[in-house]
Protein backbone atom coordinates (compact mmCIF):
# COMPACT_ATOMS: atom_id res chain seq x y z
CA UNK A 1 0.00 0.00 0.00
CA UNK A 2 1.17 3.54 -0.78
CA UNK A 3 0.13 6.87 0.69
CA UNK A 4 -1.40 7.71 -2.68
CA UNK A 5 -3.91 4.89 -2.28
CA UNK A 6 -5.24 6.60 0.86
CA UNK A 7 -6.53 9.45 -1.31
CA UNK A 8 -5.19 12.26 0.82
CA UNK A 9 -5.35 15.81 -0.53
CA UNK A 10 -2.60 16.80 -2.95
CA UNK A 11 -1.01 19.38 -0.58
CA UNK A 12 -0.74 16.70 2.11
CA UNK A 13 0.66 14.16 -0.36
CA UNK A 14 3.22 16.74 -1.39
CA UNK A 15 4.33 17.26 2.22
CA UNK A 16 4.59 13.48 2.74
CA UNK A 17 6.76 13.14 -0.36
CA UNK A 18 8.96 16.04 0.78
CA UNK A 19 9.60 14.10 3.99
CA UNK A 20 10.65 11.07 1.94
CA UNK A 21 7.81 8.72 2.88
CA UNK A 22 6.04 6.52 0.34
CA UNK A 23 4.33 3.74 2.33
CA UNK A 24 2.25 4.08 5.50
CA UNK A 25 3.06 2.09 8.62
CA UNK A 26 0.49 -0.52 9.75
CA UNK A 27 -1.17 1.86 12.23
CA UNK A 28 -1.36 4.57 9.58
CA UNK A 29 -2.80 2.21 6.96
CA UNK A 30 -5.51 1.06 9.36
CA UNK A 31 -6.30 4.29 11.19
CA UNK A 32 -6.37 6.86 8.36
CA UNK A 33 -9.40 5.38 6.53
CA UNK A 34 -11.29 5.07 9.83
CA UNK A 35 -10.64 8.69 10.78
CA UNK A 36 -11.57 9.91 7.30
CA UNK A 37 -14.87 7.99 7.58
CA UNK A 38 -15.78 10.08 10.60
CA UNK A 39 -15.96 7.19 13.07
CA UNK A 40 -14.57 7.30 16.59
CA UNK A 41 -11.37 5.30 17.07
CA UNK A 42 -9.76 3.35 19.92
CA UNK A 43 -6.21 2.43 18.90
CA UNK A 44 -3.46 0.54 20.72
CA UNK A 45 -0.13 1.62 19.26
CA UNK A 46 3.21 1.79 20.97
CA UNK A 47 5.82 4.47 20.49
CA UNK A 48 7.75 4.30 17.23
CA UNK A 49 4.86 2.89 15.18
CA UNK A 50 4.04 6.14 13.38
CA UNK A 51 0.88 6.79 15.38
CA UNK A 52 1.29 10.59 15.36
CA UNK A 53 0.89 10.74 11.59
CA UNK A 54 -1.91 8.19 11.87
CA UNK A 55 -4.16 10.85 13.36
CA UNK A 56 -2.41 14.01 12.12
CA UNK A 57 -2.78 13.26 8.40
CA UNK A 58 -6.53 12.50 8.33
CA UNK A 59 -7.24 15.31 10.82
CA UNK A 60 -5.54 17.79 8.49
CA UNK A 61 -7.41 16.35 5.53
CA UNK A 62 -10.80 16.89 7.18
CA UNK A 63 -9.95 20.44 8.24
CA UNK A 64 -8.65 21.31 4.77
CA UNK A 65 -11.63 19.83 2.93
CA UNK A 66 -14.20 21.72 5.02
CA UNK A 67 -12.81 25.20 5.63
CA UNK A 68 -15.53 27.45 7.07
CA UNK A 69 -15.90 31.04 5.94
CA UNK A 70 -15.18 33.90 8.28
CA UNK A 71 -13.37 33.81 11.63
CA UNK A 72 -11.02 30.94 12.43
CA UNK A 73 -12.29 28.73 15.21
CA UNK A 74 -10.65 25.84 17.04
CA UNK A 75 -11.86 22.78 15.15
CA UNK A 76 -9.30 20.19 16.26
CA UNK A 77 -7.90 19.58 19.74
CA UNK A 78 -5.06 17.17 20.55
CA UNK A 79 -4.35 16.43 24.22
CA UNK A 80 -0.98 14.95 25.24
CA UNK A 81 0.47 14.04 28.65
CA UNK A 82 3.80 15.89 28.36
CA UNK A 83 5.31 19.07 26.96
CA UNK A 84 7.74 17.08 24.84
CA UNK A 85 4.99 15.06 23.22
CA UNK A 86 2.92 18.21 22.62
CA UNK A 87 5.90 19.78 20.86
CA UNK A 88 6.43 16.62 18.79
CA UNK A 89 2.79 16.41 17.71
CA UNK A 90 2.70 20.12 16.88
CA UNK A 91 5.83 19.70 14.77
CA UNK A 92 4.05 16.92 12.87
CA UNK A 93 1.02 19.18 12.32
CA UNK A 94 3.28 21.93 10.97
CA UNK A 95 5.24 19.51 8.77
CA UNK A 96 2.32 17.77 7.08
CA UNK A 97 0.13 20.85 7.04
CA UNK A 98 2.73 23.22 5.61
CA UNK A 99 0.83 23.68 2.33
CA UNK A 100 -2.71 23.86 3.75
CA UNK A 101 -2.92 27.39 5.15
CA UNK A 102 -4.13 26.15 8.54
CA UNK A 103 -3.02 27.71 11.82
CA UNK A 104 -2.03 25.77 14.93
CA UNK A 105 -0.62 26.47 18.39
CA UNK A 106 1.06 24.34 21.05
CA UNK A 107 -0.01 24.98 24.64
CA UNK A 108 1.78 23.65 27.71
CA UNK A 109 3.20 24.78 31.02
CA UNK A 110 6.75 25.66 31.88
CA UNK A 111 6.77 28.59 29.45
CA UNK A 112 5.11 32.01 29.39
CA UNK A 113 1.36 31.94 28.91
CA UNK A 114 1.24 35.24 27.00
CA UNK A 115 2.50 34.11 23.55
CA UNK A 116 -0.04 31.30 23.73
CA UNK A 117 -2.82 33.75 24.58
CA UNK A 118 -1.77 36.01 21.70
CA UNK A 119 -1.85 33.11 19.23
CA UNK A 120 -5.29 32.04 20.42
CA UNK A 121 -6.68 35.54 20.05
CA UNK A 122 -5.39 35.77 16.48
CA UNK A 123 -7.39 32.66 15.60
CA UNK A 124 -6.25 29.05 15.15
CA UNK A 125 -7.67 25.88 13.63
CA UNK A 126 -5.73 23.34 15.70
CA UNK A 127 -4.66 23.30 19.35
CA UNK A 128 -2.11 20.77 20.66
CA UNK A 129 -2.01 20.95 24.44
CA UNK A 130 -1.33 19.39 27.79
CA UNK A 131 -4.46 19.29 29.96
CA UNK A 132 -3.43 21.55 32.84
CA UNK A 133 -2.34 24.57 30.82
CA UNK A 134 -5.28 24.18 28.43
CA UNK A 135 -7.65 24.25 31.40
CA UNK A 136 -5.93 27.43 32.61
CA UNK A 137 -6.69 29.09 29.28
CA UNK A 138 -10.23 27.75 29.30
CA UNK A 139 -10.92 29.04 32.82
CA UNK A 140 -9.54 32.47 31.90
CA UNK A 141 -11.74 32.69 28.81
CA UNK A 142 -8.83 32.66 26.35
CA UNK A 143 -10.35 30.02 24.08
CA UNK A 144 -13.66 28.60 22.90
CA UNK A 145 -13.92 24.86 22.37
CA UNK A 146 -17.55 24.80 21.31
CA UNK A 147 -16.64 24.35 17.62
CA UNK A 148 -14.23 21.42 18.02
CA UNK A 149 -14.95 18.72 15.45
CA UNK A 150 -12.11 16.31 16.30
CA UNK A 151 -10.67 15.45 19.71
CA UNK A 152 -7.50 13.35 19.97
CA UNK A 153 -6.27 11.87 23.24
CA UNK A 154 -2.69 10.82 22.56
CA UNK A 155 -1.00 8.40 24.97
CA UNK A 156 -4.17 8.36 27.03
CA UNK A 157 -2.75 5.70 29.37
CA UNK A 158 0.00 8.07 30.44
CA UNK A 159 -2.49 10.90 30.97
CA UNK A 160 -4.54 8.70 33.28
CA UNK A 161 -1.39 7.60 35.08
CA UNK A 162 -0.38 11.21 35.66
CA UNK A 163 -3.73 12.07 37.19
CA UNK A 164 -5.21 14.12 34.36
CA UNK A 165 -8.56 12.33 34.28
CA UNK A 166 -10.46 15.13 36.08
CA UNK A 167 -8.95 17.79 33.82
CA UNK A 168 -9.79 15.72 30.75
CA UNK A 169 -13.40 15.38 31.82
CA UNK A 170 -13.67 19.14 32.45
CA UNK A 171 -12.25 19.83 28.99
CA UNK A 172 -14.58 17.32 27.34
CA UNK A 173 -17.54 19.01 29.04
CA UNK A 174 -16.66 22.16 27.06
CA UNK A 175 -16.70 20.32 23.71
CA UNK A 176 -19.67 19.73 21.41
CA UNK A 177 -21.51 16.49 22.09
CA UNK A 178 -21.40 15.59 18.40
CA UNK A 179 -17.73 15.29 17.51
CA UNK A 180 -15.20 12.69 16.45
CA UNK A 181 -12.98 11.34 19.23
CA UNK A 182 -9.74 9.43 18.66
CA UNK A 183 -8.09 7.71 21.62
CA UNK A 184 -4.55 6.34 21.29
CA UNK A 185 -2.92 4.27 24.02
CA UNK A 186 0.07 1.95 24.33
CA UNK A 187 -2.24 -0.77 25.67
CA UNK A 188 -5.92 -1.58 26.08
CA UNK A 189 -5.75 -1.55 29.88
CA UNK A 190 -8.91 -1.86 31.97
CA UNK A 191 -8.71 1.85 32.79
CA UNK A 192 -8.52 2.76 29.10
CA UNK A 193 -11.48 0.53 28.28
CA UNK A 194 -13.55 2.19 31.01
CA UNK A 195 -12.61 5.66 29.78
CA UNK A 196 -13.38 4.76 26.17
CA UNK A 197 -16.90 3.68 27.09
CA UNK A 198 -17.65 7.14 28.50
CA UNK A 199 -16.22 9.32 25.72
CA UNK A 200 -16.31 7.24 22.51
CA UNK A 201 -19.38 6.41 20.44
CA UNK A 202 -19.35 3.00 18.76
CA UNK A 203 -15.60 3.21 18.04
CA UNK A 204 -13.57 1.17 15.63
CA UNK A 205 -10.80 -0.71 17.46
CA UNK A 206 -7.28 -1.12 16.10
CA UNK A 207 -4.29 -2.84 17.69
CA UNK A 208 -1.07 -2.96 15.69
CA UNK A 209 0.88 -5.04 18.20
CA UNK A 210 0.18 -7.25 21.17
CA UNK A 211 0.01 -5.45 24.50
CA UNK A 212 3.39 -4.74 26.09
CA UNK A 213 5.52 -6.31 23.36
CA UNK A 214 8.90 -4.67 22.87
CA UNK A 215 10.19 -3.43 19.55
CA UNK A 216 11.18 -6.33 17.32
CA UNK A 217 14.12 -4.40 15.89
CA UNK A 218 15.65 -3.70 19.30
CA UNK A 219 18.36 -6.11 20.47
CA UNK A 220 18.15 -6.32 24.26
CA UNK A 221 21.02 -7.20 26.58
CA UNK A 222 21.46 -7.29 30.35
CA UNK A 223 24.90 -6.70 31.86
CA UNK A 224 24.99 -7.92 35.50
CA UNK A 225 27.19 -5.58 37.54
CA UNK A 226 27.63 -4.30 41.09
CA UNK A 227 25.85 -1.02 41.82
CA UNK A 228 29.15 0.73 42.64
CA UNK A 229 30.66 -0.21 39.27
CA UNK A 230 27.77 0.85 37.03
CA UNK A 231 29.21 4.25 36.07
CA UNK A 232 32.59 2.70 35.25
CA UNK A 233 30.94 0.04 33.11
CA UNK A 234 28.83 2.61 31.28
CA UNK A 235 31.88 4.69 30.39
CA UNK A 236 33.68 1.53 29.28
CA UNK A 237 30.80 0.45 27.02
CA UNK A 238 30.44 3.87 25.40
CA UNK A 239 34.17 4.22 24.78
CA UNK A 240 34.93 0.64 23.72
CA UNK A 241 31.97 0.46 21.32
CA UNK A 242 32.44 4.05 20.12
CA UNK A 243 28.78 4.90 20.68
CA UNK A 244 28.21 8.44 19.41
CA UNK A 245 24.63 9.05 20.54
CA UNK A 246 23.40 7.29 23.68
CA UNK A 247 20.23 7.87 25.71
CA UNK A 248 20.70 6.75 29.32
CA UNK A 249 17.86 6.36 31.82
CA UNK A 250 18.21 6.81 35.59
CA UNK A 251 15.58 6.39 38.28
CA UNK A 252 15.98 9.82 39.93
CA UNK A 253 16.63 13.43 38.96
CA UNK A 254 19.63 13.65 41.30
CA UNK A 255 20.99 10.46 39.80
CA UNK A 256 20.68 11.89 36.28
CA UNK A 257 22.64 15.02 37.17
CA UNK A 258 25.29 13.04 39.08
CA UNK A 259 25.82 10.55 36.26
CA UNK A 260 25.97 13.27 33.62
CA UNK A 261 28.76 15.04 35.52
CA UNK A 262 30.62 11.76 36.02
CA UNK A 263 30.51 10.91 32.31
CA UNK A 264 31.72 14.41 31.43
CA UNK A 265 34.69 13.88 33.77
CA UNK A 266 35.42 10.69 31.83
CA UNK A 267 35.67 12.71 28.62
CA UNK A 268 32.19 11.92 27.33
CA UNK A 269 30.21 15.13 26.57
CA UNK A 270 26.96 14.67 28.49
CA UNK A 271 23.92 16.52 29.72
CA UNK A 272 20.81 15.63 31.70
CA UNK A 273 17.10 16.16 31.27
CA UNK A 274 14.40 15.74 33.94
CA UNK A 275 11.32 17.30 35.48
CA UNK A 276 13.15 19.80 37.69
CA UNK A 277 14.65 21.56 34.68
CA UNK A 278 12.79 24.37 32.96
CA UNK A 279 11.22 23.72 29.61
CA UNK A 280 13.84 25.95 27.98
CA UNK A 281 16.67 24.00 29.62
CA UNK A 282 15.15 20.68 28.58
CA UNK A 283 14.72 21.79 24.97
CA UNK A 284 18.28 23.16 24.91
CA UNK A 285 19.69 19.85 26.21
CA UNK A 286 17.67 17.84 23.72
CA UNK A 287 18.77 20.04 20.82
CA UNK A 288 22.42 19.68 21.81
CA UNK A 289 21.98 15.90 21.84
CA UNK A 290 20.20 15.80 18.48
CA UNK A 291 22.81 18.09 16.91
CA UNK A 292 25.65 15.83 18.09
CA UNK A 293 27.23 18.43 20.37
CA UNK A 294 26.46 16.15 23.32
CA UNK A 295 27.25 12.45 23.10
CA UNK A 296 25.21 11.20 26.06
CA UNK A 297 21.78 12.37 27.22
CA UNK A 298 20.98 11.17 30.76
CA UNK A 299 17.26 11.25 31.48
CA UNK A 300 14.59 10.26 33.92
CA UNK A 301 11.31 8.91 32.58
CA UNK A 302 10.28 12.44 31.62
CA UNK A 303 11.99 11.52 28.32
CA UNK A 304 10.59 8.02 27.97
CA UNK A 305 7.80 9.17 25.70
CA UNK A 306 7.27 12.05 23.35
CA UNK A 307 10.90 12.55 22.31
CA UNK A 308 11.63 11.55 18.72
CA UNK A 309 15.33 11.10 17.97
CA UNK A 310 16.15 9.93 14.45
CA UNK A 311 18.27 6.79 14.20
CA UNK A 312 19.11 6.62 17.89
CA UNK A 313 21.35 3.58 18.09
CA UNK A 314 21.58 2.80 21.80
CA UNK A 315 19.43 3.14 24.90
CA UNK A 316 20.90 2.23 28.28
CA UNK A 317 18.95 1.54 31.46
CA UNK A 318 21.46 2.66 34.08
CA UNK A 319 18.70 1.95 36.60
CA UNK A 320 15.83 -0.38 35.84
CA UNK A 321 12.45 1.32 36.18
CA UNK A 322 10.24 0.56 39.16
CA UNK A 323 7.32 -0.15 36.83
CA UNK A 324 7.88 -2.78 34.14
CA UNK A 325 5.84 -0.98 31.45
CA UNK A 326 8.29 1.93 31.59
CA UNK A 327 11.00 -0.40 30.24
CA UNK A 328 8.98 -0.88 27.06
CA UNK A 329 8.56 2.87 26.59
CA UNK A 330 12.24 3.54 27.31
CA UNK A 331 13.68 1.11 24.79
CA UNK A 332 11.08 2.28 22.28
CA UNK A 333 13.27 5.37 21.80
CA UNK A 334 15.50 3.22 19.57
CA UNK A 335 14.66 0.85 16.73
CA UNK A 336 12.26 3.37 15.21
CA UNK A 337 11.05 3.84 11.63
CA UNK A 338 12.51 0.55 10.44
CA UNK A 339 15.98 1.14 11.91
CA UNK A 340 17.79 -1.35 14.13
CA UNK A 341 18.52 -0.44 17.73
CA UNK A 342 20.12 -1.78 20.90
CA UNK A 343 18.98 -1.60 24.52
CA UNK A 344 21.37 -2.37 27.37
CA UNK A 345 20.43 -2.70 31.04
CA UNK A 346 23.02 -2.49 33.82
CA UNK A 347 21.48 -4.66 36.52
CA UNK A 348 22.77 -5.05 40.07
CA UNK A 349 21.63 -7.60 42.65
CA UNK A 350 19.15 -5.08 44.09
CA UNK A 351 17.24 -4.98 40.79
CA UNK A 352 16.77 -8.66 40.08
CA UNK A 353 13.10 -8.50 41.06
CA UNK A 354 12.59 -5.55 38.68
CA UNK A 355 14.21 -7.53 35.84
CA UNK A 356 11.92 -10.46 36.60
CA UNK A 357 8.88 -8.19 36.29
CA UNK A 358 10.09 -6.92 32.90
CA UNK A 359 10.67 -10.42 31.55
CA UNK A 360 7.27 -11.53 32.81
CA UNK A 361 5.55 -8.53 31.21
CA UNK A 362 7.30 -8.95 27.84
CA UNK A 363 7.10 -12.75 28.00
CA UNK A 364 10.76 -13.07 27.11
CA UNK A 365 14.14 -13.88 28.59
CA UNK A 366 16.65 -11.10 28.01
CA UNK A 367 20.20 -12.25 27.22
CA UNK A 368 22.62 -11.86 30.16
CA UNK A 369 26.20 -10.96 29.21
CA UNK A 370 29.03 -10.61 31.75
CA UNK A 371 31.63 -7.98 30.85
CA UNK A 372 35.22 -8.93 31.67
CA UNK A 373 36.45 -6.94 34.65
CA UNK A 374 32.93 -6.06 35.81
CA UNK A 375 31.65 -9.40 37.10
CA UNK A 376 29.36 -8.86 40.12
CA UNK A 377 30.64 -9.85 43.56
CA UNK A 378 28.55 -12.89 44.67
CA UNK A 379 29.06 -11.98 48.35
CA UNK A 380 27.10 -8.70 48.03
CA UNK A 381 23.57 -8.96 49.39
CA UNK A 382 20.55 -7.30 47.83
CA UNK A 383 19.25 -4.08 49.37
CA UNK A 384 15.85 -2.41 48.83
CA UNK A 385 15.71 -0.16 45.76
CA UNK A 386 15.48 3.47 46.86
CA UNK A 387 12.19 5.02 45.84
CA UNK A 388 12.03 8.25 43.88
CA UNK A 389 11.76 11.38 46.00
CA UNK A 390 9.59 9.73 48.62
CA UNK A 391 7.02 8.62 46.06
CA UNK A 392 5.08 5.53 46.87
CA UNK A 393 5.87 2.69 44.48
CA UNK A 394 3.12 1.83 42.07
CA UNK A 395 2.15 -1.74 41.37
CA UNK A 396 3.37 -2.93 38.02
CA UNK A 397 0.10 -4.60 37.10
CA UNK A 398 -1.92 -1.47 36.43
CA UNK A 399 -1.16 -1.29 32.72
CA UNK A 400 0.51 2.12 32.89
CA UNK A 401 3.92 3.57 32.05
CA UNK A 402 5.81 5.63 34.62
CA UNK A 403 7.90 8.77 34.68
CA UNK A 404 8.43 11.46 37.27
CA UNK A 405 7.44 14.99 36.47
CA UNK A 406 9.14 17.00 39.16
CA UNK A 407 6.42 16.43 41.76
CA UNK A 408 5.09 13.55 43.82
CA UNK A 409 3.11 11.07 41.78
CA UNK A 410 -0.65 11.12 42.39
CA UNK A 411 -2.40 7.90 43.22
CA UNK A 412 -5.32 6.95 41.05
CA UNK A 413 -8.66 7.41 42.75
CA UNK A 414 -7.49 10.26 45.03
CA UNK A 415 -7.09 13.99 44.62
CA UNK A 416 -5.02 14.60 41.52
CA UNK A 417 -2.54 17.38 40.88
CA UNK A 418 -1.81 18.77 37.44
CA UNK A 419 1.77 18.55 36.26
CA UNK A 420 2.24 20.80 33.30
CA UNK A 421 1.65 24.28 34.71
CA UNK A 422 4.38 26.88 34.65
Amino acid sequence: MSFKSLELAQPIQRAIEEEGYTEPTPIQAQAIPVVLSGKDLLAAAQTGTGKTAAFTLPMLQKLFRHKPNGKRRIRALVLTPTRELAAQVHASVKTYGRHLGLRSVEIYGGVSIYPQTKALRSGVDIVVATPGRLLDHLNQGHLDLSHVETLVLDEADRMLDMGFIHDIRKIIASLPHHRQTLLFSATFSNEIKRLSKTILHEPEMIAVAADNTTAERVKQTVHPVDRAKKADLLSYLIGTNNWQQVLVFTRTKHGADKLSKRLAQDGLPSTSIHGNKTQAARMKALKAFKDGRVRVLVATDVAARGIDIDRLGQVVNFDLPEVAEDYVHRIGRTGRAGNAGEAFSLVCIDEKHLLHRIEKLTDSRIEKVLVEGYHPDPSIKAEPVKKRGGNRRRKSTGGFGGGERGASRPQRGGNFKRRDRA
